[in-house]
């Protein structure tokens, strides 16, 4: 029966020791799982930051650029545009300061 009695005894130490670890460490781990969960979301947080500014500042560049070429096409246009009025007009005064054709 000793070796029942220890055995038991030994049991009862190791449920209570057991236990007594369980109440000390599951804290720990529940703020160490909370910290990591913190951290891996502060983690995530920061790279999204990161990407949105990236995409944003190439948006802003790619827009920025549109706008400089539209505004080269407008100037090349109105240019084209003021040297066919200027063509136009040129050739209307041509015409004006021809004499008449005579008739036969």
């Amino acid at each position: 029966m000793n070796t029942t009695n220890s055995f038991a005894q030994g049991l009862l130490f190791g449920s209570v020791v057991g236990a007594g670890l369980v109440l000390l460490l599951a804290p720990r781990a529940a703020a160490e799982a909370r910290r990591t969960l913190t951290d891996s979301a502060n983690s995530l947080r920061d790279a999204t930051t990161d990407q949105y500014g990236q995409a944003r500042r190439r948006v802003v560049a790619t827009v920025d650029e549109v706008v400089a070429r539209g505004a080269g096409v407008r100037n090349d246009v109105a240019d084209a545009i003021g040297r066919g009025a200027r063509e136009v007009e040129r050739v209307a005064v041509s015409v004006k300061t021809v004499p008449p054709a005579r008739e036969l």
